[in-house]
Protein backbone atom coordinates (compact mmCIF):
# COMPACT_ATOMS: atom_id res chain seq x y z
CA UNK A 1 0.00 0.00 0.00
CA UNK A 2 1.03 3.61 -0.54
CA UNK A 3 1.48 5.54 2.70
CA UNK A 4 1.65 9.35 2.85
CA UNK A 5 4.04 10.44 5.59
CA UNK A 6 3.81 13.77 7.42
CA UNK A 7 6.26 15.43 7.79
CA UNK A 8 6.66 14.45 4.15
CA UNK A 9 10.47 14.55 4.19
CA UNK A 10 10.99 12.47 7.35
CA UNK A 11 13.69 9.88 6.74
CA UNK A 12 12.64 8.05 9.91
CA UNK A 13 9.04 7.57 8.74
CA UNK A 14 10.21 6.75 5.21
CA UNK A 15 12.41 3.97 6.58
CA UNK A 16 9.74 2.57 8.93
CA UNK A 17 7.11 2.45 6.20
CA UNK A 18 9.53 0.67 3.85
CA UNK A 19 10.64 -1.80 6.54
CA UNK A 20 7.07 -2.87 7.12
CA UNK A 21 6.50 -3.57 3.42
CA UNK A 22 4.71 -0.47 2.16
CA UNK A 23 5.58 2.31 -0.27
CA UNK A 24 6.23 5.66 1.43
CA UNK A 25 4.99 8.73 -0.44
CA UNK A 26 7.51 11.43 0.38
CA UNK A 27 8.79 14.78 -0.79
CA UNK A 28 12.20 13.29 -1.56
CA UNK A 29 10.82 10.87 -4.17
CA UNK A 30 8.53 13.48 -5.75
CA UNK A 31 11.35 16.02 -6.06
CA UNK A 32 13.77 13.40 -7.39
CA UNK A 33 11.41 12.82 -10.31
CA UNK A 34 11.32 16.56 -11.01
CA UNK A 35 15.09 16.97 -10.85
CA UNK A 36 15.68 13.98 -13.12
CA UNK A 37 13.17 15.32 -15.63
CA UNK A 38 14.74 16.80 -18.77
CA UNK A 39 12.29 19.75 -18.70
CA UNK A 40 13.92 21.14 -15.57
CA UNK A 41 17.05 23.10 -16.41
CA UNK A 42 18.54 23.38 -12.95
CA UNK A 43 17.42 23.01 -9.36
CA UNK A 44 16.12 25.02 -7.53
CA UNK A 45 14.53 26.53 -10.66
CA UNK A 46 12.31 23.45 -10.82
CA UNK A 47 8.86 25.01 -11.01
CA UNK A 48 6.95 24.59 -14.23
CA UNK A 49 3.62 26.06 -15.34
CA UNK A 50 2.05 22.66 -14.62
CA UNK A 51 3.23 22.91 -11.00
CA UNK A 52 1.54 26.28 -10.62
CA UNK A 53 -1.71 24.89 -11.98
CA UNK A 54 -1.49 21.84 -9.68
CA UNK A 55 -1.00 24.10 -6.67
CA UNK A 56 -4.10 26.10 -7.59
CA UNK A 57 -6.15 22.91 -7.40
CA UNK A 58 -5.47 22.73 -3.65
CA UNK A 59 -5.26 26.40 -2.66
CA UNK A 60 -6.59 29.64 -4.14
CA UNK A 61 -4.53 32.36 -5.74
CA UNK A 62 -4.66 34.47 -2.56
CA UNK A 63 -2.79 31.76 -0.61
CA UNK A 64 0.97 32.41 -0.31
CA UNK A 65 3.02 30.87 -3.12
CA UNK A 66 5.01 28.71 -0.69
CA UNK A 67 1.83 26.97 0.47
CA UNK A 68 0.67 26.44 -3.13
CA UNK A 69 4.11 25.14 -4.08
CA UNK A 70 4.13 22.59 -1.25
CA UNK A 71 0.57 21.51 -2.05
CA UNK A 72 1.50 21.08 -5.72
CA UNK A 73 3.89 18.36 -4.54
CA UNK A 74 1.99 16.97 -1.54
CA UNK A 75 -1.57 17.11 -2.95
CA UNK A 76 -1.07 14.49 -5.66
CA UNK A 77 0.67 12.23 -3.12
CA UNK A 78 -2.32 12.54 -0.78
CA UNK A 79 -4.66 11.66 -3.65
CA UNK A 80 -2.53 8.59 -4.41
CA UNK A 81 -2.24 7.42 -0.78
CA UNK A 82 -4.05 4.43 0.67
CA UNK A 83 -3.27 5.54 4.25
CA UNK A 84 -1.23 8.15 6.12
CA UNK A 85 0.95 8.61 9.19
CA UNK A 86 0.92 12.09 10.75
CA UNK A 87 3.34 13.12 13.48
CA UNK A 88 2.14 16.01 15.64
CA UNK A 89 4.51 18.59 17.12
CA UNK A 90 7.58 17.16 15.39
CA UNK A 91 10.80 19.16 15.72
CA UNK A 92 12.39 20.48 12.53
CA UNK A 93 15.18 17.90 12.60
CA UNK A 94 12.55 15.14 12.32
CA UNK A 95 11.45 16.53 8.97
CA UNK A 96 10.75 20.13 8.07
CA UNK A 97 7.06 20.79 7.87
CA UNK A 98 7.21 24.05 5.91
CA UNK A 99 4.60 26.22 7.56
CA UNK A 100 1.51 25.90 9.70
CA UNK A 101 -0.86 26.79 6.83
CA UNK A 102 0.56 23.98 4.69
CA UNK A 103 0.14 21.60 7.62
CA UNK A 104 -3.50 22.61 8.11
CA UNK A 105 -4.19 22.03 4.42
CA UNK A 106 -2.49 18.62 4.51
CA UNK A 107 -4.62 17.56 7.48
CA UNK A 108 -7.74 18.84 5.75
CA UNK A 109 -6.94 16.99 2.51
CA UNK A 110 -6.27 13.76 4.43
CA UNK A 111 -9.55 14.08 6.33
CA UNK A 112 -11.43 14.81 3.11
CA UNK A 113 -9.94 11.70 1.47
CA UNK A 114 -11.29 9.51 4.26
CA UNK A 115 -8.29 7.16 4.26
CA UNK A 116 -6.95 5.53 7.46
CA UNK A 117 -4.70 8.02 9.27
CA UNK A 118 -2.46 7.25 12.23
CA UNK A 119 -1.81 10.41 14.28
CA UNK A 120 0.98 10.23 16.83
CA UNK A 121 2.73 12.72 19.08
CA UNK A 122 6.47 12.98 18.61
CA UNK A 123 8.14 10.80 21.28
CA UNK A 124 9.80 12.61 24.18
CA UNK A 125 12.19 9.90 25.34
CA UNK A 126 13.48 6.41 24.50
CA UNK A 127 10.52 4.60 26.06
CA UNK A 128 8.06 6.80 24.14
CA UNK A 129 10.12 6.07 21.01
CA UNK A 130 9.63 2.33 21.44
CA UNK A 131 5.87 2.79 21.83
CA UNK A 132 5.92 5.14 18.81
CA UNK A 133 7.56 2.53 16.56
CA UNK A 134 5.25 -0.18 17.93
CA UNK A 135 2.13 1.82 17.06
CA UNK A 136 3.42 2.48 13.55
CA UNK A 137 4.18 -1.22 13.10
CA UNK A 138 0.73 -2.22 14.37
CA UNK A 139 -0.98 0.33 12.08
CA UNK A 140 0.95 -0.76 8.98
CA UNK A 141 0.43 -4.46 9.65
CA UNK A 142 -3.29 -3.83 10.13
CA UNK A 143 -3.53 -2.37 6.62
CA UNK A 144 -2.64 -5.67 4.92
Amino acid sequence: MKIFIDPPNSMILFDLVERFGHEPLSTMAALQEKIDNIEVDMPPMNVTLDDVVKGLKYAGIEVPSGVRGRLAIWGPMIEEADAAIVIEEAPFEFGCVGCERSELMVKYLLQRRGIPVLKLDYPGDEEDGKVFVGKIKEFLEGLN
